[in-house]
């Protein structure tokens, strides 16, 4: 059974830092697509970042490019998003999640993915 466990949400001011994890387990995660992805108070789950878990080629979209960062530890099989300069607008839910194909441009759909974790909370005050 897979599982996905996020880590690391918390409250953190403006200009500062969090470094996010999803430990993940249940299968050989070789070939998939990892990523994140968030959703604010009232509004729809969006893609953050992804990750090739093979090739470690990643994706980002545009409002966090050169803020956040995602990593992969395929020894822990883990991944990673350290998030900095966070701005409120950055508060949300992370959700990590798992899909079963390379990482392509069709990947930022969250209903291409196969496996979720329960979410972790960020928040950014002002």
């Amino acid at each position: 059974q897979v599982q996905l466990v996020e880590s690391g949400g918390g409250l953190v001011q403006t200009g500062g830092s969090l470094r996010l994890s999803c430990a993940a387990s249940g299968r050989t995660f070789s070939g998939y697509t990892m990523a994140w992805f968030r959703q604010a108070p009232g509004k729809e789950r969006e893609f953050v970042s992804a990750i090739s878990w093979s090739v470690g080629s990643t994706y980002y979209v545009a409002s966090v490019k050169g803020r956040f960062t995602v990593t992969r530890d395929n020894a822990k099989n883990s991944i990673d998003l350290q998030m900095n300069f966070l701005k409120p607008e950055d508060t949300a839910v992370y959700y990590c999640a798992a899909a079963s194909a390379p990482l392509t441009a069709r990947l930022v759909r969250r209903d291409n993915y196969d496996y979720w974790g329960q979410g972790t909370q960020v928040t950014v005050s002002s």
